[in-house]
Formats: C-alpha cells, sequence, structure tokens
C-alpha cells in the first residue's frame, strides 16, 4: 500500500513508523517544519516527502494536523488525489472537520472518513513518536453513510498496520458531544486546578492522585485552545454542569453540613462503580 501522511508530530509520525514496520507499504510525508520533515526521512519513518505528484500515488492518506490546517490541506491537495483513494483525518473534533471534508470529497470523487484515533501522552512532536501507541486502542470513525459494509471493510484493512484494536462508529455530533466530556474537560479541569498556589509545595504530600489530576495539564496549547474553541458550544455545557456540581460541595463544606456532603461524596462514588466496576 502506498500511503500519505500530513502531519508529522505524535500522531501522524507514530503511524508514518506504524505503518513503515508493519511490512511493504510506502510512506510518503509532509510537515510544515522542515526539520521535522528531515528527520523523519533519516528515522526511516517515511520514504519521501508528500506531495501533489506523490499525493497521486497513494490509496490512503491519512492526515494529522490541527483541524483548521487538516482543512485547508486537504482543500490544496484535493485536486491531485485518486478518486479511488480513501482519506481519513486524525482530528480531535469532527463536526467542522467533516463538513467541510464531506464536500470537499464530493467535489473530486475521493473518499473522505473522519478519523478520531483515541491515543496520545502528554508529550508532543516526532520525537515521541511510535510504532506501537495505537496497538489496542480505539478508533472513532465517522463515516459518510453509515450501511456501506464494503466501505467499513476497506476502512479496517487500511487502518490494519496501526494496531487499532477497536473501530467506533459514529456521527461527528455525537463525537464532538462525547469527547467533550471524556477528552476536553479532563484537560480543562486539570490545567485549572494546577493553578492553585499549592501547587508550588506539593513535593512531599502528594501521591498517586496528585499525579493522575494534573498529568494532561502539561498540554500543548495552541493545539487545545483550537479544539476547544471548534467545540465550545458542547464544552461550555459540560463546564456549566460541571461548576454547578463543584458548587453543591462548596455548599455543604460551607454549612459544615456532614450528611449532604457523605450523599455527595457517595453518589460519586456509586456512579463510578456502576459506570466502571471496582
Amino acid at each position: 500500500m502506498i500511503v500519505g501522511i500530513a502531519g508529522l508530530g505524535l500522531i501522524g509520525g507514530s503511524l508514518a513508523k506504524a505503518y513503515k514496520s508493519a511490512g511493504d507499504h510506502t510512506v510518503y510525508g509532509f510537515d510544515a517544519d522542515e526539520a521535522t520533515l528531515g528527520f523523519a526521512q533519516v528515522a526511516g519513518a517515511i520514504d519521501g516527502v508528500l506531495t501533489p505528484e506523490t499525493a497521486a500515488q497513494c490509496g490512503l492518506l491519512l492526515i494529522a494536523l490541527y483541524p483548521k490546517d487538516a482543512v485547508e490541506y486537504l482543500r490544496s491537495l484535493a485536486p491531485y488525489i485518486p478518486r479511488d483513494a480513501l482519506v481519513i483525518d486524525c482530528c480531535g473534533v469532527k463536526r467542522f472537520v467533516c463538513q467541510a471534508c464531506f464536500e470537499l470529497a464530493a467535489a473530486h470523487g475521493f473518499t473522505f472518513v473522519g478519523g478520531h484515533p483515541m491515543a496520545g501522552t502528554h508529550n508532543s512532536g516526532f520525537k515521541y513518536s511510535r510504532p506501537t501507541l495505537f496497538k489496542g486502542a480505539a478508533m472513532i470513525l465517522v463515516p459518510p453513510v453509515y450501511d456501506d459494509i464494503m466501505l467499513f471493510d476497506r476502512i479496517e484493512k487500511a487502518l490494519a498496520p496501526a494496531g487499532f484494536g477497536h473501530l467506533t462508529v459514529t456521527t461527528g455530533e455525537k463525537h464532538d458531544e462525547m469527547i467533550a466530556f471524556t477528552s476536553q474537560m479532563a484537560h480543562v479541569v486539570s490545567n485549572a486546578f494546577i493553578k492553585s498556589p499549592a501547587a508550588r509545595e506539593h513535593k512531599g504530600y502528594s501521591a498517586g492522585s496528585y499525579k493522575d489530576l494534573t498529568r494532561v495539564a502539561w498540554l500543548n496549547p495552541d493545539m487545545w485552545s483550537e479544539l476547544f474553541l471548534e467545540n465550545r458550544d458542547v464544552l461550555i455545557r459540560e463546564l456549566d454542569f460541571f461548576i454547578g456540581s463543584l458548587s453543591k460541595y462548596r455548599d455543604a463544606l460551607d454549612k459544615s453540613d456532614g450528611p449532604a456532603l457523605r450523599a455527595l461524596l457517595d453518589e460519586g462514588r456509586r456512579l463510578k462503580e456502576e459506570l466502571d466496576g471496582r
């Protein structure tokens, strides 16, 4: 298979390494940073540069760029993409990206599928990429249609070298709704929590709870601010619910209301047990 990968950071770099490690695949890569592009070539993660000419040879094109950049990149490359090619993005929001890219695919004749790999670390950049990043992870897919068995078989085969453990099929709206809760809220809460003055004195006083809660405070502010803004309506809704929930704990503490505080804590404990088990 001939694969083109646009964006060679943590996600794109790991995809490139996964396809190169999986067997006889030719991988062309693009990155706006020339140093990253050169390093990827030296590291053997790509066989050459993804250009309009090499894109015309690709059966699979993976776009691992920020949402707005992904749309603009696909718009510029669309006239050169073969009609039998499969294009999948890896962006963290789907409504904005899919609306624009479905239109481009329809206009130029190739197949576009929205995608979001559920894998990553708090580190970013090609130097942290690895071929096993997606092994066993979920890949969320937003297809143009939901009743095409041949398309799903094609997607599954095309993504097999990455090693995903599960493919989740959904709509762009449902994706953005769930990601606001499972990912974006976690980053907002973690990033806000670390701003306490007490954080500067935590060493020697913290164990696993602090580490777990603050891990994703170490984020890429350029990428996450764009993701938050593209999904701001849903994220604001989640934030409002969370702030309202927190106020109940504060009220119970302010009133020294032990029974109310215990009820709140037990409610959260029981819900966690119900959702995720022990």
